[in-house]
């Protein structure tokens, strides 16, 4: 007769969430950082650059910076942080299977298999959090900030300060004065300029969005004599703003929660990012402990790998009849279109 460790197994949950159709859907900042493993947890890339070369700096970490002269690049190295969270099965949830595995039909266990499956897939959706989050603050501010759980990661990317900039006063695009246009045609140039690349999108929240639909400018441009009574739509302004200045904007409204149940947008209301077409870096998965140590099989220890490079490990525990289940990360991502990406916070 089956048993709890039968069911609960790190290949069987790992199966569970890659068959899982919104595991399939991917955050919009693994579409721009694609993912990519490599072993251990040092992290190296080669960012195009000039100027004084920078390195990262974590404020809490045992990191190792290191600069290498190479004629236009600079080649940075650090440490990627770790991330690992538990979930044992209730007693409650045990107490209902055991008593279930006396019935031979399985109709009657599988739905609570797949409650506890659903449990874990959690986890596991939480770490694919951590790297979007990481993602947009990098392309909100050009820096990582990790406060939580007792530990304190600041990563400064070395993000170009020519490459910001903070409207003020009736600048805001919140402000009917303002100009929107202008201020994107004048962003593009000085990376254009600067770079040769061409900006040809824009992130922004549903909010930022709100000032463009609603800016007397843009809709007196698109109809002189009567602009007023535009009746605006997203698909027309964004046909605008493809045709006026050559660029497709991505409204980004995706939330999280937090541990004490508040919820968050990944990317903050009010900036406007321009970067440039193609992919702007990767998101690299290191090789955790339990990937490095436990895959082997030589513990009561099942891991499985999802994602590219998030561990599932299960741990068979005898007294109390129990299964321990553990996802952890090492996570961090590449920059190396940095140079060619324009923050503004508009409002």
């Amino acid at each position: 007769m089956p048993t709890i460790f039968d069911y609960v197994t790190a290949p069987a949950i790992a199966a569970y969430v890659t068959n899982n159709p919104s595991n399939n859907i991917p955050y919009m900042g693994a579409t721009l950082f694609p993912p990519k493993k490599k072993l251990g947890l040092d992290l190296a890339w080669i960012k195009g650059a000039r100027g004084v070369p920078v390195s990262l700096q974590p404020s809490a970490f045992d990191a190792k910076a290191t600069l290498r002269d190479r004629i236009g690049f600079q080649r940075i190295e650090t440490e990627m942080p770790f991330f690992r969270e538990a979930m044992r099965m209730g007693e409650k949830d045990r107490q209902e299977l055991l008593k279930l595995q006396d019935n031979s039909n399985e109709q009657y266990i599988m739905p609570l298999i797949t409650q506890i499956f659903d449990d874990r897939a959690q986890l596991v959706a939480g770490a694919q959090v951590i790297p979007e989050r990481m993602i947009m603050q990098l392309l909100s501010s050009g820096q990582i900030r990790i406060t939580a759980n007792r530990q304190d990661y600041d990563y400064n990317y070395g993000f170009s300060g020519s490459h910001k900039e903070t409207l003020t006063g009736t600048a805001q695009w919140s402000d009917p004065n303002s100009t929107p246009v202008e201020d994107i045609q004048r962003w593009k140039r000085v990376i254009n300029q600067g770079t040769g690349a061409t900006l040809a999108r824009a992130i922004c929240t549903e909010k930022t969005w709100g000032y463009l639909m609603a800016h007397p400018a843009i809709r007196l441009d698109m109809n002189p004599i009567g602009g007023q009574n535009i009746i605006m739509t997203d698909a027309l302004l964004r046909a605008y703003l493809q045709n006026k200045l050559g660029i497709t904007v991505a409204v980004y409204n995706k939330i999280y929660a937090l541990q004490d149940g508040s919820t968050h947008q990944f990317f903050p209301d009010d900036f406007f990012t321009l970067i440039p077409a193609g992919n702007l870096g990767n998101t690299w998965y290191g090789t955790t402990p339990e990937e490095a140590d436990l895959m082997a099989g030589a513990t009561a220890a099942e891991v499985s790998i999802v994602n590219t490079g998030v561990a599932i490990t299960t741990i068979k525990e005898p007294h109390p009849v129990n299964v321990e289940t553990i996802v952890s990360e090492i996570v961090l991502p590449s920059f190396e279109t940095m140079d060619t990406v324009f923050i503004a916070k508009v409002a």
